[in-house]
């Protein structure tokens, strides 16, 4: 079993320090509280591990090696944000959520320009989600490292569990 964080550091993040507990956080501090609790419970990964603007401290913390670290609220499945994380080192993973970007084709542009630059894809449903299946097969015909559908508590959650279930007995 393997234990990864959704963060979601943005919410959190107010006048430049991160709400932690019982006191505010620097980046110096938070880097170093998810140092330790990689090290502690052997973390897979960490997204967005700061607030959204904050590729320099994603390249800091990924630096260190002791998890993958993904960007979503950094990247927005977009291609110019996607550049410059790659640039500047920030990310070993990616959130695609196509409805997010709007196009299916500026969706592929995104998955590509993380492939190309060895940057692993998760595809991932988002909130107030559709019984629609579609991710489901993007995520299987890309061939990505994951897909984030949620539990399947929800019906337009199952689906799309359901739906890679399907592919998968049908490529047998």
């Amino acid at each position: 079993m393997h234990i990864a964080i959704d963060a979601a550091a943005t919410s959190f993040f107010k006048n430049g320090t991160y709400d932690v507990g019982d006191k505010p956080h620097s980046p110096d501090e938070l880097l170093a509280l998810y140092s330790d609790l990689s090290k502690e419970f052997s973390l897979l990964s960490i997204e967005d591990p700061f607030e959204e603007n904050a590729f320099d401290d994603f390249a800091r913390l990924q630096a260190t090696g002791s998890a993958t670290i993904i960007g979503d609220d950094l990247t927005t499945t977009n291609v110019s944000r996607i550049q410059q994380a790659v640039a500047k080192k920030s990310i070993r993973a990616v959130i695609i959520k196509p409805n997010q970007i709007g196009t299916l084709s500026e969706t592929l542009d995104a998955m590509q320009l993380a492939r190309q630059n060895d940057i692993d894809c998760i595809v991932s449903h988002r909130s107030g989600e559709t019984n629609d299946d579609f991710i489901a097969d993007l995520a299987y015909a890309f061939g990505v490292f994951g897909l984030k559908a949620g539990a399947l508590r929800k019906p337009e959650r199952a689906v799309k569990y359901e739906r890679l279930a399907h592919i998968s007995k049908k490529r047998l």
